[in-house]
């Protein structure tokens, strides 16, 4: 038994990373880069991957896919298979953790193309993905022994410093694979009679009697269950509020004052008196809540501003004091050729694939696409050291390239739907480039903490962006054909917004008095000291889907006041909700797209049998409840005996 082994405590304070004993020697010869390694997080990327591509297009976030495939792993390789070592654990995490990001900044983004009615071809989303993905790691590469190494404890890497301890801890034997697997499996069989067999419904929903235009209800859904658990109550309360302002006030509002016209009032094409409140919903209140996802992500950039030009003078100053010579096997990075040849070409990859017809104006948007990679790339590379993937403005960055390349592409006389087109593969490659460069960030950290070799785990990231990139352009024209994107089933709320910002750009016809309405609420939240972009999401936002998220968040909140931080025990339940949580949404969001590729092939109707609950909201809202309290059961068991 090795239980009181774990990491040296200088993982944990602020000293030069160049002293620091990784828990594997740099002299070991342990297996690290195996073909076992890379099959398993392949799948683990295609798996992870697509259902966080449902789940972004769904509620607008994706969840950290790090520790999960980490914990997996180590329940095939070495419950199941009987051998592997920490290092090879280590290499499947940073594969299979490549999908989730790659499938965030494609779902983010290359929507958008679709909603403007420009469907892309698989082909060319490969592309784009494969593009972004590498160029987002090749980028980062050169800043890791600045960011990983040298503010060694100054940035903490929550998510890397987390998945590192769970490796460390399935060294020394655990059940935590277990756990992931039992919540992926209730999770599965919830979503499967739910949704497959139709034996209860997705949702649930009241309108208020005596208050037109107003209605509550919950998307009674596994995966926001899970999620609620992992953003925690504060997160998901202001989603809700969100939600409560539009749902609660806005919307009998513009119901009260604008049911006497009898004429549509831009920019729906409805009478306010013949509208319900799905119709408010997709006619105005979509409009006020963009405004206010762009005001916060904005904001987030804003506040960025100053850790930017901090983080340029460290890179700079670290390389102008860069050693040279033989480096030891924990700080062997990728050769300094393959990183300027492969961004090289990625440039170039850049040039062929924008699709605009002057060669001149090509040459200016491709190299600023290049340019606000790196920017970009640095930027996220270290917010996420700081407060982890979950808080880096991903948006607010993205819709700045948007902005800026649209105004280049516009200014130099191409409009339409070229002009929209160009705009939006431009911010998908800088949308990509940056949300991989954050992944391997924090998978890079992770390696540093236990000992891994960098170029393995940076090949091993390429291996995973090349193997999502592969598969998620079918996918997307899966789930469009299925569902249809800015539908109540796949709101797509950040490709939607970035649709409309370049509409907007390209063809002046918002509604601006509506984005500026949502943005000065986004002022107002943000004067109080809450989380603007929380707030806009939750605006924009059904209601259905804030109130489930909200409901995991009082789980959350329930389990911490049981077990208050720093208290024995905390560490135990937190790491059991993160796992318990995380298979909720794995297991819910895999079924959900087995159904989708059912419903694609015209096979739905033979496994759907429907009966006399299929539309029970009542039984639907008790169902929903009763996994609620299977969540809270879980964390709490056998939680007594300390962080041990």
């Amino acid at each position: 038994m090795e239980t009181d082994k774990g990491l040296s405590p200088l993982a944990y304070e602020s000293s030069d990373g160049e002293d620091y004993p990784p828990y594997v020697p740099d002299s070991s010869g342990m297996a690290e880069f195996s073909l076992k390694a890379v099959v398993l997080g392949i799948l683990l990327a295609v798996v992870l991957g697509a259902a966080n591509a449902y789940l972004g297009l769904r509620v607008g976030m994706t969840v950290s896919a790090s520790i999960p495939a980490a914990v997996v792993s180590m329940g095939i390789l070495r419950g199941i298979l009987g051998r592997g070592t920490i290092l090879e654990n280590n290499i499947v995490q940073t594969v299979g953790s490549a999908g989730e990001s790659v499938a965030a900044g494609v779902i983010f983004t290359i929507p958008a193309l679709y909603l403007l009615d420009m469907a892309p071809r698989t082909v060319m989303v490969t592309l784009l993905a494969g593009i972004g993905g590498i160029l987002g790691l090749l980028m980062m590469i050169p800043l890791r022994r600045a960011l990983v190494v040298k503010e060694h404890g100054k940035l903490p890497y929550p998510e890397g410093t987390a998945c590192a301890e769970v490796l460390v801890a399935g060294d020394s034997g655990g059940g935590s694979a277990r756990l992931l697997f039992a919540s992926m499996g209730v999770g599965g069989l919830y979503r499967a009679l739910q949704k497959g067999l139709g034996l209860f419904p997705e949702s649930v929903e009241y309108a208020i009697r005596g208050f037109p235009g107003s209605m509550i209800g919950a998307d009674v859904l596994p995966s926001l269950l899970g999620v609620g658990f992992i953003v925690g109550v504060r997160i998901a309360s202001v989603m809700l509020l969100g939600s409560i302002v539009s749902w609660l006030c806005l919307m009998p509002l513009i119901k009260f004052f604008g049911s006497g016209n009898t004429a549509a009032i831009f920019p729906s094409g409805i009478p306010i008196a013949e509208m319900g409140p799905w119709d408010l919903w997709d006619g105005y209140i979509r409009y006020i809540g963009a405004g206010a996802v762009v005001f916060g992500g904005l904001c987030g950039f804003i506040e960025s501003i100053p850790t930017i030009a901090g983080s340029l003078r460290r890179v700079i100053s670290n390389f102008s004091a860069r050693s040279v010579g033989i480096q030891v096997r924990t700080q062997q990075d990728l050769p300094g050729a393959v990183v300027i040849i492969g961004s090289l070409l990625m440039a170039l990859a850049i040039l062929f694939i924008l699709p605009i017809e002057s060669t001149a104006v090509r040459i200016i948007a491709s190299a600023a696409v290049v340019l606000f990679s790196f920017f970009f790339v640095t930027v996220a590379s270290r917010i996420v050291g700081l407060v982890g993937s979950s808080n880096s403005p991903v948006s607010g960055m993205t819709i700045a390239t948007l902005l800026l390349t649209a105004v280049i592409v516009r200014l130099a006389g191409i409009g339409g739907s070229s002009g929209m087109t160009a705009s939006i593969a431009a911010g998908a490659i800088v949308c990509i480039a940056l949300a991989t460069a954050g992944d391997i960030s924090q998978d890079l950290k992770t390696g540093f903490l236990v000992g891994a070799t960098p170029r393995y785990q940076q090949v091993a990231e390429m291996v995973g962006v090349l193997a999502t990139a592969l598969f998620i352009g079918f996918l997307l024209s899966m789930l469009n054909t299925t569902y249809g994107y800015g539908t109540q089933e796949l709101p797509a709320p950040q490709a939607t917004l970035m649709s409309m910002v370049v509409r907007g750009i390209f063809d002046g016809n918002l509604p601006w008095h509506l984005l500026l309405m949502g943005a000065a609420l986004g002022l107002g939240i943000r004067l109080i000291g809450l989380p603007v972009l929380a707030f806009g999401v939750g605006l924009y936002l059904p209601i259905h889907l804030n109130a489930a998220i909200f409901l995991g968040g009082m789980v959350r909140y329930i389990v911490d006041r049981r077990h208050p931080k720093g208290s024995p025990g905390h560490r135990r339940v937190m790491e059991r909700g993160m796992l318990a949580g995380s298979g909720l949404v794995a297991g819910g969001a895999l079924v959900a797209l087995l159904v989708a590729v059912l419903t694609y092939f015209r096979l739905d109707g033979a496994i759907r049998i429907g009966g006399p609950l299929s539309g029970s909201s009542p039984f639907g809202l008790l169902m929903f409840l009763a996994l609620a309290a299977y969540l809270m059961a879980t964390v709490l068991r056998r939680s007594g005996g300390g962080d041990h």
